[in-house]
């Protein structure tokens, strides 16, 4: 039995036609390109784009002839099998040697001219006259004087464009998608030199270990006012190229993963071979997503933390407002005080953003909770009363009687917002708090108010600046009128409407 050989040929519109639908946007190709000046130890990249062409040109290592056989050789296993380059050691990007046939799916031809050393040359790749050639492969090369005015480095130049560049575009995908934080690297887009994005917010520095190699980044709690729905996420970078955004289950929090940007690094994902995904079934890949999951949740749980921030600053703001508001109402109504005469100017009410609030002049007590405090003052205030003569007489303090326990607040939750001062006789403190959605509004212990910040019709009103003053003044007065022992619910009404009337008057007027 006779044994031959049989050969394998690839045919030159197949090979194209892969190019192109590795590469399925065309502005994915001058990615490749700078990429490619990168890995060749490039310090500066200038791409420039008209209608005519579109050049990319980098002071890298150049190419001599072996360089540029090893350039036009599909598949080679070079940089796989030196992957870091020769002069910073880079970790090199590209691994396929595709992309240089992809592009000719934007345009009819494109040239390559390089010099390294005493070497230069240029080789045109006109894809008509290729195709024509038939089984031959060969590029025609012309050799050049090297020029010594000339620095080492390549220059690729698309030309007879069949898709127009929109340079908006293109500097979008290298401002995601090219290394521009790596040092001693630049990229120019038409002469302006593309600087990576500085995002404001809250950082969460991310390093994180798996079985197959590191993960670090960074990710940014935005502040609200920037959240936004483009690019939302958080880049996942390989070899200092963004593969893709994740959001590793933010979808499901609604409007604050708006609020989600960032970036992390995991050079040893398995990507795919356009490199715009991930081989999710691989191991590496579920090592990652392990890790990312508990990078996420505590993104969530500062997320939480910084929105609960943000929100007892305006409920301050809102309480201070409200309770100015009724001390206003009080002073006009003194027969409606429940605390004695309150005058119209006081001293600024001190709010404080935790449970943990003792009244000025007492520490607490040994084995007395953190959140626990006293609702009035500790100190007996000398009483006045009118003399038989007309004139005012001051009555002496009565014989010492053992100090009696004031009432107490409950404990609060780490994020209450607490307010105190002191109106008329009497120390008041307002405490807003999570008390459940089915608790009351509001309530009162002795000369402590207590407002549920978890009630709906809280939760409705505080979202607009003026209904929430409105609203926590509403539950004041209400809170207020009661503890006047009113005869009927009624009377309690006629109280707190009379109090809401005179606490925004001056609106009115």
């Amino acid at each position: 039995m006779d044994v031959g050989t049989l050969p394998i040929r690839v045919d030159k519109s197949h090979l194209i036609t892969i190019g192109e639908r590795l590469y399925t946007e065309s502005v994915e190709l001058i990615r490749e390109l700078v990429n490619n000046a990168y890995d060749a130890d490039a310090t500066e990249v200038h791409v420039t784009i008209d209608p005519q062409e579109v050049r990319v040109s980098d002071n890298g290592l150049g190419m001599d002839l072996d360089g540029l056989r090893e350039y036009f050789t599909i598949g080679t296993p070079e940089k796989r099998l030196h992957p870091r380059s020769p002069k910073y050691h880079r970790l090199r990007i590209g691994q396929f040697g595709i992309g240089k046939f992809a592009t000719l799916s934007a345009c009819e031809r494109f040239t390559v001219l390089t010099q390294r050393a005493d070497f230069a040359a240029e080789v045109l790749f006109d894809k008509e006259e290729w195709e024509r050639a038939g089984d031959r492969w060969d590029l025609p090369l012309r050799r050049l004087p090297a020029d010594p005015r000339r620095s080492d480095g390549t220059t690729v130049t698309l030309s007879r464009l069949r898709r127009a560049f929109d340079p908006a575009e293109v500097e979008r995908l290298l401002l995601e998608s090219v290394p521009l934080r790596a040092p001693e690297f630049a990229v120019f887009l038409n002469g302006r030199r593309l600087v990576p994005l500085q995002l404001p917010g809250h950082r969460i520095p991310i390093l994180e270990g798996t079985a197959y190699g590191p993960i670090h980044g960074e990710i940014v709690v935005l502040p609200a006012h920037l959240a936004s729905t483009s690019d939302m996420g958080v880049e996942v970078k390989v070899r200092q190229v963004t593969v893709r955004r994740e959001l590793f289950g933010m979808e499901a929090w609604g409007r604050d993963a708006a609020r989600i940007r960032g970036m992390v690094h995991a050079d040893f994902l398995p990507v795919t071979a356009d490199r715009s995904g991930f081989l999710r079934d691989s191991a590496e890949y579920q090592a990652f997503g392990a890790a990312m999951a508990g990078v996420i949740e505590e993104v969530r749980q500062t997320l939480g933390r910084l929105s609960d921030r943000k929100e007892r600053q305006r409920a301050r703001q809102a309480v201070r407002e409200a309770f100015r508001r009724v001390q206003q109402a009080l002073a006009r109504n003194p027969e409606l005080s429940p605390f004695g005469p309150v005058a119209f100017a006081t001293p600024e009410p001190r709010t404080t953003g935790g449970g943990g609030v003792v009244p000025e002049g007492r520490r607490p007590e040994k084995g007395e909770p953190e959140g626990a405090q006293t609702a009035a003052g500790d100190r007996e205030q000398p009483v006045e009363a009118p003399s038989t003569h007309g004139e005012t007489a001051s009555l002496s303090a009565p014989a010492p009687q053992p100090r009696r326990r004031k009432p107490r607040a409950r404990r609060l939750t780490p994020n209450a917002v607490v307010h105190r001062t002191r109106l008329g006789e009497s120390g008041v403190t307002i405490a807003l708090d999570h008390f459940g959605p089915s608790g009351a509004e509001a309530f009162h212990e002795g000369t402590t108010i207590y407002i549920n910040k978890d009630h709906p019709l809280f939760l409705r009103q505080s979202r607009r600046r003026e209904t929430y003053t409105l609203h926590l003044a509403r539950l004041l007065t209400q809170e207020i009128s009661l503890m006047k022992d009113p005869r009927s619910p009624r009377q309690a009404f006629e109280r707190q409407s009379k109090l809401m009337r005179d606490a925004f008057v001056d609106d009115l007027a």
